[in-house]
């Protein structure tokens, strides 16, 4: 396919999310079945387009004067493809299958109109009612910080140090201009590709069978590191889902010790199985049901907590759901992430620490949680993390990203270079 039915596919899938709400994989997944032609590097492109899109759809909206998908997908292309109006109509000349475009002179002045005249949530591109949560948590900084998550992503690897290093994952993936992470010590990162340029298949390569790595984001490796787990310990890692950070602490205790992986849904479980076959990891237990973590109250060394959230330091992955989230998410994810504080404590021993992790970068999820959380169990103090992050964080020039009134960290595209995650960490007084 050209760029035009490259660019005419793009607004039909942007069409079908917004007309009918639907997820954006599913809506690729429905054009690529009805497209049959179309090669992996068509669907790879359209969903670039799609998302790039997505990230910036009120910025791209305010610039175009029109936020219809056709008015989305050519704002990519000269806005984040960096194809000039005049090298897109001549891309897109004599293509029967490429849709109209405005005149050049219309993209000519689109383009030259004063975005910082925008609202500054239209510069954030984010929802108008988050504004404040983002000033919150970010302050002066807060449209800053929204516009780095409008970036894409980068695919980050975490070497498994059970059967390797980070430098043989780097050099297995030299060929794709892999480097070590700035912060996580056993970090890979590739960065993403420009345009059409699709990411690379990691899971397909023949040292992800061998368990060389596993693919995490570079935040979530830190959040895993900054639990501190040590060889020996009991650990529970209360919200496991897949399992990507119980199988990094495996790795941190050189198998040594026991990891308890519990989730309330069960089959979030499921991949944990081959995964630990994969990587070698030899201790971790898996508690299928509330009645399997009987007798370990009060006796792990460490909790993880990494609660279910809003996802909005996910955003850079999946655009789509900056424009979903409602007041009802929050709320109920506050409600959920206070209940499984709650239930995760009573595990902990005397002395023992409770880590709490979330991928938002809302306060009402985060700091805000943890001030309720000690106001309810006053058995708990928080621990500082200033020394703890100095002895993970790879950079010993590293600031240390705090989140409000130093309550936790809150690591974020534009800070860390990572998604956006938060850690607090409390210990059970003895």
């Amino acid at each position: 396919m050209r760029l035009g039915g490259r660019l005419q596919a793009a607004i039909e899938v942007l069409s079908e999310i917004d007309t009918r709400h639907r997820p954006v994989p599913e809506a690729l997944k429905d054009w690529g079945l009805s497209h049959r032609f179309a090669g992996s590097g068509d669907r790879g492109a359209i969903s670039n387009l799609v998302h790039d899109a997505l990230r910036m759809k009120l910025s791209h909206g305010f610039i175009m004067d029109g936020d219809q998908p056709a008015d989305l997908a050519i704002a990519t292309l000269l806005r984040q493809w960096d194809l000039t109006p005049e090298a897109l109509a001549a891309s897109l000349d004599g293509d029967r299958f490429a849709p109209e475009i405005p005149s050049v002179e219309h993209l000519d002045a689109c383009l030259a109109r004063d975005l910082s005249a925008a609202p500054a949530h239209v510069q954030a591109d984010i929802p108008e009612w988050l504004a404040a949560s983002f000033e919150n948590a970010f302050g002066e900084d807060w449209i800053a910080e929204a516009q780095a998550l409008t970036a894409r992503p980068p695919l980050d690897l975490r070497a498994n140090t059970l059967c390797t290093s980070r430098e043989q994952v780097l050099e297995a993936f030299a060929d794709q201009g892999a480097i070590p992470t700035r912060l996580a010590p056993h970090g890979v990162r590739i960065e993403s590709g420009k345009g059409p340029e699709r990411q690379i298949a990691a899971t397909s390569e023949v040292s992800f069978a061998r368990g060389w790595f596993e693919i995490q984001d570079e935040g979530s490796q830190l959040a895993a590191a900054l639990v501190g787990a040590e060889p020996g310990e009991d650990i529970l890692d209360y919200c496991a889902g897949g399992g990507g950070k119980s199988l990094a602490f495996a790795a941190a205790m050189q198998n040594q010790g026991q990891i308890n992986a519990y989730d309330a849904d069960r089959r979030r479980l499921a991949p944990i199985v081959e995964r630990m076959r994969r990587a070698g990891a030899e201790i971790i237990q898996i508690r299928e049901r509330p009645s399997n973590l009987a007798g370990l109250e009060l006796q792990m060394d460490r909790v993880l907590i990494d609660a279910p959230c809003t996802g909005t330091g996910t955003w850079r992955r999946r655009p789509d759901a900056k424009w979903r989230i409602s007041d009802k998410n929050i709320a109920d994810r506050m409600a959920d992430q206070d209940k499984v504080l709650d239930a995760a404590a009573v595990y902990v021993r005397p002395g023992g620490e409770l880590a709490y992790v979330t991928c938002s970068l809302l306060p009402e999820e985060n700091t805000d949680r943890v001030k309720a959380f000690l106001q309810r169990h006053p058995e708990f103090e928080t621990i500082s993390l200033k020394q703890r992050w100095g002895s993970v964080a790879a950079d010993p020039d590293a600031p240390v990203p705090y989140a409000d009134q130093n309550l936790g960290l809150l690591l974020s595209p534009r800070r860390t270079g990572t998604d956006g995650f938060y850690f607090a960490g409390f210990r059970r007084k003895i």
